[in-house]
Protein backbone atom coordinates (compact mmCIF):
# COMPACT_ATOMS: atom_id res chain seq x y z
CA UNK A 1 0.00 0.00 0.00
CA UNK A 2 1.09 3.51 -1.10
CA UNK A 3 0.79 7.05 -0.27
CA UNK A 4 -1.15 9.24 -2.88
CA UNK A 5 -2.11 12.25 -1.81
CA UNK A 6 -1.64 14.19 1.58
CA UNK A 7 -5.36 14.96 3.09
CA UNK A 8 -4.31 16.11 6.40
CA UNK A 9 -1.07 17.52 8.11
CA UNK A 10 -1.00 18.16 11.89
CA UNK A 11 1.56 19.61 14.34
CA UNK A 12 3.25 15.90 14.40
CA UNK A 13 2.03 13.54 11.92
CA UNK A 14 0.55 13.53 8.14
CA UNK A 15 -1.89 11.80 6.95
CA UNK A 16 -2.54 10.29 3.19
CA UNK A 17 -4.85 8.91 1.05
CA UNK A 18 -4.10 5.34 -0.44
CA UNK A 19 -5.86 2.94 -3.12
CA UNK A 20 -8.39 1.80 -0.54
CA UNK A 21 -10.64 4.37 0.40
CA UNK A 22 -11.44 2.56 4.39
CA UNK A 23 -7.77 2.84 4.68
CA UNK A 24 -4.81 6.07 4.86
CA UNK A 25 -1.57 6.13 5.84
CA UNK A 26 -0.19 8.02 9.03
CA UNK A 27 3.42 9.55 8.92
CA UNK A 28 4.81 10.37 12.38
CA UNK A 29 6.93 13.78 12.02
CA UNK A 30 9.88 14.92 13.70
CA UNK A 31 8.66 18.32 14.25
CA UNK A 32 7.74 19.01 18.29
CA UNK A 33 5.02 21.71 19.49
CA UNK A 34 3.99 22.80 22.46
CA UNK A 35 1.80 25.47 24.86
CA UNK A 36 -1.23 25.31 21.54
CA UNK A 37 1.89 25.86 19.06
CA UNK A 38 3.75 28.68 20.48
CA UNK A 39 7.16 26.38 20.90
CA UNK A 40 8.16 24.84 18.14
CA UNK A 41 11.09 22.76 17.39
CA UNK A 42 12.67 19.22 16.40
CA UNK A 43 13.03 16.30 18.19
CA UNK A 44 15.53 14.02 16.20
CA UNK A 45 14.11 10.37 15.20
CA UNK A 46 10.58 11.53 17.12
CA UNK A 47 8.30 10.71 13.85
CA UNK A 48 10.58 6.89 13.86
CA UNK A 49 10.55 6.35 17.67
CA UNK A 50 6.95 7.34 18.44
CA UNK A 51 5.87 5.39 15.45
CA UNK A 52 7.19 2.17 17.10
CA UNK A 53 6.15 2.83 20.53
CA UNK A 54 2.66 3.83 19.30
CA UNK A 55 2.55 0.65 17.34
CA UNK A 56 3.67 -1.45 20.40
CA UNK A 57 1.16 -0.28 22.58
CA UNK A 58 -1.89 -0.19 20.19
CA UNK A 59 -1.20 -3.72 19.03
CA UNK A 60 -0.94 -4.31 23.23
CA UNK A 61 -4.81 -3.08 23.44
CA UNK A 62 -5.66 -4.81 20.43
CA UNK A 63 -4.68 -8.49 22.26
CA UNK A 64 -6.35 -7.02 25.22
CA UNK A 65 -9.73 -6.55 23.35
CA UNK A 66 -9.79 -2.79 22.48
CA UNK A 67 -10.75 -2.14 18.96
CA UNK A 68 -7.89 0.84 17.29
CA UNK A 69 -7.43 1.75 14.41
CA UNK A 70 -3.73 0.19 13.17
CA UNK A 71 -3.41 -1.92 10.44
CA UNK A 72 0.24 -2.44 9.95
CA UNK A 73 3.24 -0.24 10.72
CA UNK A 74 5.19 0.09 6.83
CA UNK A 75 8.59 0.98 7.60
CA UNK A 76 10.04 3.29 10.27
CA UNK A 77 7.61 6.55 10.09
CA UNK A 78 4.86 5.09 8.28
CA UNK A 79 1.22 3.14 9.45
CA UNK A 80 -1.18 1.71 7.79
CA UNK A 81 -4.48 2.85 9.95
CA UNK A 82 -8.66 2.29 9.69
CA UNK A 83 -10.09 5.83 7.99
CA UNK A 84 -11.89 7.14 10.66
CA UNK A 85 -14.02 10.11 11.42
CA UNK A 86 -12.38 11.47 14.27
CA UNK A 87 -14.48 12.39 17.08
CA UNK A 88 -14.09 16.13 18.10
CA UNK A 89 -13.30 15.09 22.02
CA UNK A 90 -10.28 14.50 23.21
CA UNK A 91 -10.32 11.78 26.57
CA UNK A 92 -7.94 12.59 29.00
CA UNK A 93 -7.08 9.94 31.99
CA UNK A 94 -5.19 10.90 34.95
CA UNK A 95 -3.60 8.86 37.26
CA UNK A 96 -1.18 11.83 38.84
CA UNK A 97 -1.79 14.87 39.38
CA UNK A 98 0.51 16.91 36.74
CA UNK A 99 0.43 19.61 34.26
CA UNK A 100 -2.80 21.87 34.20
CA UNK A 101 -4.47 19.12 36.77
CA UNK A 102 -2.21 19.90 39.44
CA UNK A 103 -2.38 23.94 38.34
CA UNK A 104 -6.06 23.81 38.73
CA UNK A 105 -6.77 21.82 42.28
CA UNK A 106 -3.76 23.33 43.54
CA UNK A 107 -1.84 20.00 44.44
CA UNK A 108 1.59 19.15 44.04
CA UNK A 109 2.66 17.99 41.10
CA UNK A 110 3.13 13.73 41.75
CA UNK A 111 0.43 13.34 43.77
CA UNK A 112 -1.21 9.91 43.49
CA UNK A 113 -5.00 10.58 43.01
CA UNK A 114 -7.18 8.11 44.72
CA UNK A 115 -8.85 7.07 41.46
CA UNK A 116 -8.26 7.66 37.69
CA UNK A 117 -9.99 11.17 36.62
CA UNK A 118 -11.58 11.30 32.99
CA UNK A 119 -11.76 14.70 31.51
CA UNK A 120 -13.11 16.26 28.21
CA UNK A 121 -12.08 18.29 26.39
CA UNK A 122 -13.15 19.93 22.73
CA UNK A 123 -10.69 19.34 20.31
CA UNK A 124 -10.15 22.48 18.10
CA UNK A 125 -6.72 24.20 18.13
CA UNK A 126 -8.00 28.11 17.39
CA UNK A 127 -9.94 27.78 20.45
CA UNK A 128 -7.13 25.76 22.71
CA UNK A 129 -9.20 22.79 23.22
CA UNK A 130 -10.87 23.78 25.81
CA UNK A 131 -12.43 21.48 28.76
CA UNK A 132 -15.67 20.71 28.11
CA UNK A 133 -18.58 18.05 30.47
CA UNK A 134 -20.74 15.61 28.78
CA UNK A 135 -23.54 18.46 28.50
CA UNK A 136 -21.10 20.62 25.85
CA UNK A 137 -20.70 17.47 24.11
CA UNK A 138 -24.49 16.90 23.78
CA UNK A 139 -25.68 20.51 23.29
CA UNK A 140 -22.74 20.87 20.34
CA UNK A 141 -23.82 17.26 19.37
CA UNK A 142 -19.87 16.40 19.20
CA UNK A 143 -21.46 12.89 20.50
CA UNK A 144 -23.98 11.21 21.28
CA UNK A 145 -24.91 9.31 25.07
CA UNK A 146 -24.32 5.82 23.33
CA UNK A 147 -21.16 6.76 22.02
CA UNK A 148 -19.84 9.02 24.95
CA UNK A 149 -20.82 5.69 27.40
CA UNK A 150 -18.99 3.36 25.19
CA UNK A 151 -15.54 5.88 24.99
CA UNK A 152 -15.53 6.32 28.59
CA UNK A 153 -15.85 2.70 29.25
CA UNK A 154 -12.75 1.84 26.50
CA UNK A 155 -10.96 4.92 28.38
CA UNK A 156 -10.79 3.16 31.80
CA UNK A 157 -10.22 -0.34 30.52
CA UNK A 158 -7.18 1.50 28.37
CA UNK A 159 -5.92 3.01 31.39
CA UNK A 160 -6.13 -0.40 33.32
CA UNK A 161 -4.13 -2.06 30.76
CA UNK A 162 -1.18 0.39 30.01
CA UNK A 163 -0.63 0.99 33.81
CA UNK A 164 -0.16 -2.31 34.27
CA UNK A 165 2.02 -3.27 31.35
CA UNK A 166 4.54 -0.23 32.26
CA UNK A 167 4.52 -0.47 35.83
CA UNK A 168 6.28 -3.90 35.24
CA UNK A 169 8.65 -1.55 32.63
CA UNK A 170 9.53 0.59 35.24
CA UNK A 171 7.29 3.51 34.11
CA UNK A 172 4.40 5.69 36.02
CA UNK A 173 1.58 6.11 33.58
CA UNK A 174 0.75 9.72 34.91
CA UNK A 175 -1.55 10.94 32.46
CA UNK A 176 -2.36 10.65 28.44
CA UNK A 177 -4.57 11.90 26.05
CA UNK A 178 -6.94 9.65 23.32
CA UNK A 179 -8.92 10.39 20.68
CA UNK A 180 -11.35 8.12 19.42
CA UNK A 181 -13.21 8.25 15.94
CA UNK A 182 -15.79 6.01 14.01
CA UNK A 183 -15.33 4.11 10.48
CA UNK A 184 -18.48 4.25 7.87
CA UNK A 185 -20.19 1.43 9.28
CA UNK A 186 -20.44 3.67 13.34
CA UNK A 187 -18.29 1.03 15.53
CA UNK A 188 -15.75 3.38 17.67
CA UNK A 189 -12.45 2.42 17.32
CA UNK A 190 -9.53 4.26 19.09
CA UNK A 191 -7.66 6.49 17.09
CA UNK A 192 -4.46 8.64 16.95
CA UNK A 193 -1.23 7.66 18.99
CA UNK A 194 -0.15 6.88 22.35
CA UNK A 195 3.27 8.13 22.62
CA UNK A 196 5.76 10.04 24.84
CA UNK A 197 4.06 13.43 22.84
CA UNK A 198 0.25 12.35 24.18
CA UNK A 199 1.05 10.77 27.57
CA UNK A 200 3.76 11.52 30.97
CA UNK A 201 5.56 8.86 31.32
CA UNK A 202 8.11 8.83 34.73
CA UNK A 203 10.33 6.49 35.97
CA UNK A 204 8.60 4.65 39.19
CA UNK A 205 12.17 4.68 40.95
CA UNK A 206 13.69 7.89 40.17
CA UNK A 207 10.77 9.76 38.84
CA UNK A 208 12.50 11.38 36.08
CA UNK A 209 10.21 12.59 33.05
CA UNK A 210 10.09 10.45 29.95
CA UNK A 211 8.25 12.00 27.60
CA UNK A 212 7.72 15.86 25.93
CA UNK A 213 7.72 17.76 28.84
CA UNK A 214 11.35 17.65 28.63
CA UNK A 215 10.89 19.61 25.58
CA UNK A 216 8.22 21.89 27.01
CA UNK A 217 10.09 22.74 30.10
CA UNK A 218 13.54 23.03 28.41
CA UNK A 219 14.81 20.40 31.08
CA UNK A 220 16.99 18.62 28.07
CA UNK A 221 17.84 15.00 27.16
CA UNK A 222 14.70 14.97 25.49
CA UNK A 223 15.67 12.76 22.82
CA UNK A 224 17.01 10.31 25.47
CA UNK A 225 13.72 10.36 26.72
CA UNK A 226 11.91 8.64 23.67
CA UNK A 227 14.97 6.41 22.94
CA UNK A 228 14.22 5.09 26.73
CA UNK A 229 10.73 4.55 26.49
CA UNK A 230 11.49 2.13 22.86
CA UNK A 231 14.67 0.67 25.03
CA UNK A 232 11.96 -0.51 27.94
CA UNK A 233 8.97 -1.30 25.81
CA UNK A 234 10.86 -3.55 23.46
CA UNK A 235 12.72 -5.54 26.65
Amino acid sequence: MEKEKMIYEGKAKKVYSTNDADKVIVEYKDDATAFDGEKKGQITEKGRLNAKISTILFELLEDNGIPTHLIEKINETDVLVKKLDIILVEVVMRNVAAGSLAKRLGLEEGTRLNKPVLEFYYKDDDLGDPMINRYHVYAEELATKKQLDQISKLAFKINDILVEFLADKGIDLIDFKLEFGTDNKGKIYLGDEISPDTCRFWDTKTQKKLDKDRFRRDLGEVEGAYHEIVRRLEK
